[in-house]
């Protein structure tokens, strides 16, 4: 299926965004120290729904650690340069040190880099405190976690089985790893590496897949974008076309199942062909006509993609979405081991699909367009507002349907990569918010509950490295995770951010979301969001209703008051009113403007009557 372009130019939504009315804002126009946030908003900005004109993310002052900030509805916490291993104080942005993705488990944050990985303490927020510093070069180290287990990608040809920092000379070399590293770290301060499982693409990012019927393994599923290695290097390994070898190692991921008992047995034990069959994607719409000249010339060449760049899971769904180059896959893998492809999308605005997202309860699904490799400009006021953008589907009996495209929508530099990347659920109850990182675009919160409707409600930017060059700087991936916002920033470290209330989100939406917590997370292994019973969830609920006007103004009202009178109950009696109370909403949501959400919140108050004791 082919998109149609919406056709909207991203300059002329900047100059329409410029004539709305001013909003407050909070502008850093001084870097924060090392580990301290930027001041808190003023109640007037707290309530604020219109964008902030003109837009502050615009004309920020260039460096490194002193560039100009904006934020708008959250607040910096802290924000901790890398560690003395992976910083080049002479060189900003060296890509040898580029920090890359996240995982998280317990209160640890995992920061990939192109040279390893480090491993932070997050049990202070404020003042994270490094906890060991891994050197291992072989880029990019996108890492996961399971229980005690932590995986890490290997892709680049002087990547070393040893972690050396020689590289390897030698065009082929069996001291080389392209593939999956497994260290154990039931002692996060001292990972032991105990084992590697070698690809013949290596291994660009991966994805851990916990198989609710297998309590015994997990499964990896490995995505490699490099050239294919020699056969010498690794036996089986083939680049040729399917037509001259039904093994080659094109159109294929790895799937490799590990032992948790015995992790160092760990190997490939399938090697899906999702790509099967596919015809060549639409030519992405070339800004320019030299582009779009050599692009024709290498029509008659072009085959449909021969790789997946990322892979998000819902196990709880049964169904996970492939990124993949030309295309935008829906995949069935209710039996992890061998994933079946049961969609596919297109889009000639698209250049290269890159991550995919949920919504919590599977009827949507988001993909990212990472146009340039996240290395190039693509959020000028002249680049098309569908271009380097998330593109939103709607997902009804497993058919994906296009609905709108979503972008930061402050113009950049010239000098800035900006780009759609990687980003996360923020668990809002009833509705749909996500965090996002746009490299150099910053960080943009979003809520796409409306899919045709997306709309920002925060952001966080600073300006560019360097004014005179496009550097390697700025958000690689934001996660949230228990009741915060860590962002991976590719030349700062490691940034840490908190929603404050706004007109778009209550401090109860706020709080709700914080009920959700995990024991670990990697963000390409999506969790199931569910929230406890609480108070604070009927209030966020209640926000709700009042702010689209869901439910008569007076029956919020006495809503609340009954949630209040409850609260300072005990036992049976807390019981017996929220059970009357649970009741009341159900039959006021009969003559409710939103039937859907006054049962939402009916079914939340009852599930809260039914915890008391």
């Amino acid at each position: 299926m082919t998109i149609e372009s919406l056709r909207r130019p991203y300059g002329a939504r900047q100059t329409a965004a410029a004539l709305m009315t001013v909003g407050l804002l909070l502008v850093g126009a001084c870097a924060p120290s090392a580990t301290s946030g930027t001041a808190a908003q003023t109640p007037s900005a707290q309530m604020s729904t219109v964008p902030p004109s003109p837009d502050p993310r615009i004309g920020l002052r260039a460096g490194w650690f002193d560039a100009g900030e904006a934020a708008w509805n959250l607040r910096l916490v802290s924000n901790t340069p890398p560690s003395e291993s992976f910083i080049n104080r002479s060189t900003p942005g060296d890509r040898r040190l580029t920090n890359s993705d996240l995982g998280f488990v317990g209160n640890y944050v995992l920061q990939g880099n192109y040279s390893g990985y480090q491993v932070w303490d997050i049990s202070n927020p404020r003042k994270p405190t490094l906890k060991t510093a891994y050197v291992c070069p072989g880029s990019q180290s996108d890492v996961s976690v399971y229980r005690n287990l932590m995986f890490v990608s290997g892709e680049a040809t002087s990547g070393r089985l040893d972690c050396g920092l020689q590289g390897v000379p030698d065009s082929v070399s069996h001291e080389r790893l392209r593939g999956i590293r497994i260290f154990e770290i039931t002692d996060i301060t001292k990972p032991k590496y105990v084992a590697n499982v070698q690809t013949c693409r290596g291994s660009h990012t991966h994805t851990v897949v916990a198989d609710p019927n297998d309590k015994a393994n997990v499964y990896v599923y490995v995505s490699g974008s490099a050239p294919i290695r020699s056969p010498n290097e690794l036996a089986g390994c083939s680049a040729l076309p399917p037509e001259e070898d039904p093994n080659t190692a094109l159109f294929r991921i790895e799937v490799i199942r590990v032992s948790l008992a015995a992790p160092e047995q760990a190997k490939i034990v399938s090697s899906p062909r999702i790509f099967n069959d596919l015809a060549p994607p639409p030519l992405h719409a070339a800004d320019d006509s030299a582009t779009r000249a050599r692009a024709a010339a290498a029509a008659a060449r072009r085959r449909g993609p021969t790789q997946c760049h990322d892979i998000t899971v819902y196990p709880a769904i049964g169904l996970a979405g492939g990124a993949c180059g030309g295309y935008g896959l829906l995949l069935d893998i209710r039996d992890p081991v061998n994933p079946k492809r049961i969609g596919a999308v297109a889009d000639s605005n698209f250049s290269f699909w890159h991550s995919a997202t949920f919504n919590n309860d599977g009827t949507k699904i988001l993909f990212t367009d990472e146009w340039g490799g996240g290395s190039q400009p693509r959020c000028r006021i002249t680049d098309k507002y569908e271009w380097g953008a998330n593109a939103i589907f709607t997902l009804i009996d497993r058919k994906m349907t296009f609905k709108s495209y979503y972008k930061m929508p402050a113009p950049q530099t010239s000098s800035e990569n900006c780009v759609a990347h990687n980003g996360s659920l923020i668990p809002v109850p009833g509705r749909d918010v996500m965090v996002q990182g746009w490299y150099q675009g910053g960080i943009s919160v979003f809520d796409w509950t409306d899919p045709e409707h997306p709309k920002e409600i925060a952001f966080h930017d600073r300006g560019p490295l360097d004014s005179t060059k496009v550097g390697n700087a700025g958000s690689w991936s934001v996660y949230w995770y228990n009741g915060y916002m860590f962002s991976s920033e590719m030349a700062r470290g490691l940034d840490i951010f908190e929603l404050v209330p706004s007109g778009f989100l209550s401090q109860n939406e706020i709080d709700a979301a914080k009920t959700v917590r995990f024991d670990y997370l990697n963000a390409q292994e999506q969790p199931k969001l569910d929230w406890p019973p609480t108070f604070v969830l009927g209030r966020a609920y209640l926000d709700q209703l009042s702010r689209s006007n869901g439910l008569a103004a007076e029956k919020v009202s006495a809503a609340r008051d009954e949630l209040a009178r409850a609260e300072k109950l005990s036992g049976r009696g807390r019981r017996e009113a929220l059970t009357r109370l649970a009741a009341r909403l159900d039959t006021d949501a009969q003559g409710a403007a939103d039937q859907a959400k006054v049962r939402t919140l009916a079914r939340a108050v009852s599930d809260l009557a039914a915890a008391q004791r």
